[in-house]
């Protein structure tokens, strides 16, 4: 079941990308993002309002919360350094950049997780960052 989400939030941050391209256009990247923040703000606590879940903020433990608020700011710096890359670039290139979180989530799941990383998983990586360079820097 994991495949069909993680293949549901691909082509959903695909969609996000176009918007953003197309919503950035005329607008100040910065400003952009802020109005989109406000969005996941407001989509994410109605979620957590409607499962109920509220209650369960009590039992996040300290380490948990320094984890979960340093990925906070470091998604929101992501953000703001994508959508200034969306302002500058066209979003056919900006994307497989951008998407190169996969290969550094391999790395550094290998690193600080100590998962066990395949050949396979290397081999893909490495594939991805080939792919990644031509589309990138390839000419329009």
């Amino acid at each position: 079941m994991w495949i069909v989400f993680a293949l549901l939030a691909a082509l959903a941050s695909a969609i996000v990308v176009t918007l953003t391209k197309a919503g950035v256009k005329n607008v100040d990247s910065n400003l952009a993002f802020a109005v989109q923040a406000v969005m996941i703000l407001l989509v994410s606590w109605s979620v957590i309002l409607g499962q109920g879940k509220l209650p369960d903020l009590r039992t996040i433990d300290r380490r948990s919360w320094i984890f979960l608020i340093v990925a906070g700011v470091v998604t929101c710096l992501s953000s703001l350094l994508s959508f200034r890359a969306l302002k500058l670039g066209n979003a056919s290139q900006v994307s497989p950049l951008t998407n190169l979180t996969l290969v550094f989530s391999v790395i550094l799941a290998g690193v600080f997780l100590k998962e066990k990383l395949s050949w396979q998983v290397l081999t893909g990586a490495a594939i991805m960052v080939v792919g990644a360079i031509i589309i990138a820097t390839s000419r329009e």
